[in-house]
């Protein structure tokens, strides 16, 4: 396999793509619930963040494998993005839980998942704020 290739067998184009149709449930979601336009393309601009920037940053993991590297997430936000503030973790972190909620409730990650997640940023995001 080349180097923007992981186990999984996706190319980064192949899973930017795949990760297109996520963005897209998301943001019919977040429509549905009736929230303003701006906030929609906040969370989703937030999503994208996790899903296409950090997580195909060094390698391709897919959406699935986010649950599970928050904490380095936050780390490297707080280390690539200049305009990571407390506030914009904050932001950020409401945003990643309400995305893979959406995720879970279109059954693409599990209910074990969505609460794995839902702990680490809530016993991350003190420290995460802190750190800026």
């Amino acid at each position: 396999m080349n180097n923007d290739q992981e186990e999984n067998g996706y190319s980064a184009d192949e899973m930017r793509k795949r990760n297109e149709q996520y963005l897209g449930i998301f943001e019919e979601d977040l429509l549905q619930k009736g929230l303003n336009v701006k906030t929609i393309k906040k969370h989703v601009s937030n999503a994208d963040l996790l899903i296409n920037e950090y997580l195909l940053w060094d390698d391709v993991y897919r959406m699935e494998d986010g649950v599970y590297m928050i904490l380095s997430f936050f780390s490297w936000f707080y280390q690539k993005c200049i305009w990571a503030t407390p506030n914009a973790a904050k932001g950020l972190a409401a945003s990643v839980k309400k995305f893979y909620k959406s995720m879970m409730e279109h059954e693409l990650i599990s209910k074990e998942d969505y609460e794995f997640l839902k702990d680490d940023i809530r016993e991350g995001l003190p420290e995460w704020t802190a750190e800026a």
